[in-house]
């Protein structure tokens, strides 16, 4: 099944604190307290994304067909996909998660403990 960006926005909105935001003309951009963790290119046909994967599955994720080191932000782990139906929308769903959350980790702890509240809401 193909996945749309719209499919995506949904799994999205899930987690706690995310806003989207159109950044750099033509990438819709999902952030959690400010902070990008995918990243949508909205002029490209087909749609492609690039997200945060953990450092391990870094070479992994980003050798296999259809994916690469995301252009500026690989030095963070970031791969990017040619088209987003590269992917099942099960695996955006645990892909999209991840990146949430590794960004998140990120975040300072008031902010954290923020969103984990919203969590339990």
């Amino acid at each position: 099944m193909l996945m749309t960006i719209e499919q995506i926005q949904k799994i999205c909105k899930m987690l706690p604190g995310v806003t989207e935001d159109i950044k750099w003309d033509d990438h819709l951009c999902f952030c959690v307290a400010g902070k990008m963790f995918l990243v949508l290119g909205l002029d490209q046909i087909p749609t492609s994304a690039s997200f945060k994967v953990q450092e391990e599955a870094f070479e992994e994720m980003a050798g296999k067909p259809g994916f690469a080191p995301a252009q500026y932000l690989a030095r963070y782990h970031w791969v990017w996909t040619d088209n987003i139906s590269r992917l099942t929308a099960r695996e955006w769903e645990q892909h999209i998660r991840r990146s949430y959350f590794l960004v998140a980790a990120k975040l300072p702890k008031k902010v954290q403990r923020e969103l984990a509240g919203s969590l339990q809401a």
